[in-house]
């Protein structure tokens, strides 16, 4: 069992940044895959990251590639989702999930846990 809490939501300007936390309970953060989705209101939840259990691969969606940058720290059972350069279009509800297989993964129907997430306002 993983339990997973976001912190570091907030509102931002365009154009600014700011850092979410995941913070993970449970014997199997190190083992996991993590991941980093959002959803805006009235859409689908989408892929933003994800990263592989002991942090060597990183993955990203194509339009924050450049700009995000999904981290861990596995003593500290912790990923990070640091957002640089932010844009209207990134506001949305950031959630992050585990996989326990430890395969790195895309689609939000291959996590097994989930945080409550954490909203992200950017501001035009």
């Amino acid at each position: 069992q993983v339990q997973l809490v976001e912190s570091g939501g907030g509102l931002v300007q365009a154009g600014g940044s700011l850092r979410l936390s995941c913070a993970a309970s449970g014997r199997t953060f190190s083992d996991s895959a993590m991941g980093w989705f959002r959803q805006a209101p009235g859409k689908e939840r989408e892929f933003v990251a994800a990263i592989s259990r002991r942090g060597v691969n990183t993955y990203y969606q194509a339009s924050v590639k450049g700009r995000f940058t999904i981290s861990r720290d596995n003593a500290k059972n912790t990923v990070y989702l640091q957002m640089n350069s932010l844009k209207p279009e990134d506001m949305a509800v950031y959630y992050c999930a585990a996989r326990t297989s430890g395969v790195v993964a895309w689609g939000v129907y291959e996590y097994d846990y989930w945080g409550q997430g954490t909203q992200v306002t950017v501001s035009s």
